[in-house]
């Protein structure tokens, strides 16, 4: 058993805005394992100022993974703990080498084409103008779930924009998320949650900065709006710390990126922990290619959760990898008959 390992950009087809800057170029990485004649793939889709594992070594880590792969799964998943997007791409390309095919991971009614999964639609960070024509894109594709990032333009504007979709559309006919990536203080937060909460939103993601656990606390025991944590998990890796901050916390939500919180074993002691305390999730891509959008995808599909997932990010690159996934009226569907163009298999 052999393993090498392949840089790929990814280029936006057109700048997306966040909190943190506007992205034009999204880095990611690839592991690729050959065993006799089987192949196996899995992306490492690490964020740059976001995962944990964004230090100057990452290659270096890669490369070490490579050159130890027959130690086997388990013993690289223990090895690689600070790497969760390592971890999620060695996860990937295990179940890829022991699958019927590299990209059937979790073979179900999505990958034969009789299911779906209900999504949300993505509205980037702009000015007013961008983020209108945004929502109305949205809306005539079918989306009933539209998270909108907030955080970058000015709050009276934002909240006009959320004003104005809430007259025209009820909470019965589109939920409206938002995600403020942070940019709320803990001195302003509780305000601006109290005018949200007025506008029937479904829920915020991560309101103030991670790290502020005693704040995020008593926002989520008070607040009018429920409140998801994303980033605020990101870094947590044990078990007895999970399960603290779960505690401390309290939240209404969290949200799971596997490529931030080390995969599938890492995400799936997330939802455990959620379940034991009443507290509902959802997954999230973090802009990965087709391939680790597929391999989330799968695995989100066999957890059969009720509520729209974040995994509409498959249609934002120039260069993405053709592959049988697709929206179609806000959900996202696997074509079995359509093929996948991978230059690394």
């Amino acid at each position: 058993m052999k393993a090498t390992y392949h840089k790929h950009i990814l280029d936006f087809k057109r700048p997306s805005g966040t909190s943190r800057g506007v992205l034009k170029q999204k880095e990611t990485w690839f592991i690729h394992i050959v065993s006799d004649e089987k192949h196996g793939i899995g992306e490492c889709g690490i964020l740059r100022g976001l995962s944990i594992d964004d230090v100057s070594d990452y290659e270096e880590k890669l490369r070490w993974t490579c050159e130890n792969i027959t130690l086997g799964e388990e013993a690289l998943l223990q090895a690689l703990l600070a790497f969760p997007s390592i971890q999620f791409g060695v996860e990937q390309a295990f179940r890829s080498l022991r699958s019927t095919s590299p990209y059937l991971l979790h073979p179900s009614a999505f990958t034969q084409g009789k299911e779906a999964i209900d999504i949300n639609g993505l509205i980037w960070m702009g000015d007013e103008v961008f983020m209108k024509s945004q929502i109305k894109e949205k809306l005539a594709a079918g989306f009933t779930c539209i998270k909108m990032k907030i955080g970058a333009i000015d709050f009276e504007t934002e909240f006009k924009l959320l004003q104005s979709i809430r007259k025209e559309y009820s909470v019965n006919d589109i939920e409206l998320r938002v995600d403020a990536n942070g940019a709320f203080t803990p001195t302003n937060a509780l305000e601006k949650l109290k005018r949200l909460s007025e506008l029937d939103l479904h829920s915020i993601e991560q309101p103030i900065k991670q790290g502020q656990r005693e704040e995020m606390a008593k926002l989520c025991e008070i607040t009018p709006l429920p409140i998801a944590l994303d980033e605020e998990l990101i870094g947590v890796f044990q078990l007895a710390e999970k399960k603290k901050l779960i505690e401390v916390i309290q939240p209404q939500f969290i949200i799971l990126k596997p490529s931030l919180v080390g995969g599938y074993a890492g995400s799936s002691e997330w939802v455990s922990l959620a379940a034991q305390h009443n507290i509902d999730w959802w997954i999230t891509s973090a802009l990965e290619s087709n391939i680790g959008l597929n391999a989330i995808a799968q695995w989100t599909y066999s957890l059969q959760s009720n509520l729209p997932q974040g995994l509409g990010t498959g249609g934002l690159y120039t260069n993405n990898f053709d592959s049988p996934l697709h929206i179609q009226n806000g959900t996202l569907r696997y074509a079995p008959e359509m093929s996948w163009n991978v230059p690394y298999l």
